[in-house]
């Protein structure tokens, strides 16, 4: 899947929401025309001062016929630029006229789109409540928030070692080694249970960020366990110091945190 990330095709309505939440219903809209689209984004300038902003856009002048505005004999005849000069005090002077009709047209899309957005916001939010009784709202661990917004693919996801995996590695911003294996309490090969382990390898880690680690990855594991290991896999989740710095007479000391490279 191609996705376009071109800031160029954004929607004045969706950036101006975005970027001044507080403007709404307080912008002057000049429109440009769409000549201009071919070469520039939809939003031409910002003026904040001002609270004008210019739109490659069509205003509500350019519905209306030419003939209306103009003369097939305007620039015929001598004083060429003076006729000239004339036609585009006469175009500004309109186009500040019917201002005010095209800025309350877009003050009104503006208000379409930020409710829009708030019935996005909304729209999973619901979902994860209605349909798998888990309410984001009410959660209080940041990871378990972020890995939540895939709970609406976990029927296809679900088992899927190699993307919890990636999944750990995104959230916590660091390598992961994934280990599979097998489990024993016993120490036999004859009862067993599948085994993944993964090791958050994350440099500079200290006792005290080990303990702030820890403890923030206990209701995401708990989290990836519910959702998306499978019942029979033993899962479990290391964090590890990456490039262990030797002593200077080349010993180690072998602790919670050790990464063996071999």
């Amino acid at each position: 899947m191609i996705i376009n990330r071109n800031i160029s095709q954004i929607r004045a309505e969706v950036l101006l929401n975005y970027l001044y939440p507080e403007m709404n219903g307080k912008w002057m809209v000049q429109g440009k025309g769409t000549f201009y689209r071919n070469y520039n984004q939809d939003v031409l300038a910002v003026y904040e001062k001002e609270n004008k902003v210019l739109l490659t856009r069509d205003g509500f002048l350019r519905l209306l016929p030419e003939g209306l505005l103009t003369r097939d004999d305007d620039l015929r005849g001598e004083d060429f630029s003076e006729k000239f000069k004339e036609l585009e005090w006469r175009r500004e002077l309109l186009s500040e006229s019917f201002a005010p009709f095209d800025t309350y047209v877009f003050r009104k899309k503006l208000e379409i789109e930020r409710q829009v957005s708030e019935l996005l916001d909304q729209k999973l939010s619901y979902l994860l409540k209605e349909y798998f009784n888990f309410d984001i709202e009410a959660e209080q661990s940041e990871l378990v928030k972020e890995a939540a917004v895939l709970l609406p693919f976990v029927s296809r996801w679900r088992g899927n070692l190699g993307l919890v995996g990636n999944i750990l590695g995104a959230l916590m911003h660091c390598e992961v080694e994934t280990i599979k294996g097998r489990y024993s309490p016993i120490d036999t090969t004859r009862l067993w249970l599948p085994q993944v382990t993964y090791k958050l390898l994350i440099p500079g880690l200290t006792s005290a960020t080990y303990l702030e680690l820890r403890k923030s990855l206990e209701p995401l594991t708990a989290f990836l366990k519910e959702w998306l290991i499978p019942f029979d896999v033993r899962c479990v989740i290391e964090i590890k110091q990456h490039m262990i710095p030797q002593n200077p007479d080349g010993s180690m000391t072998l602790d919670y945190n050790t990464e063996l490279n071999q």
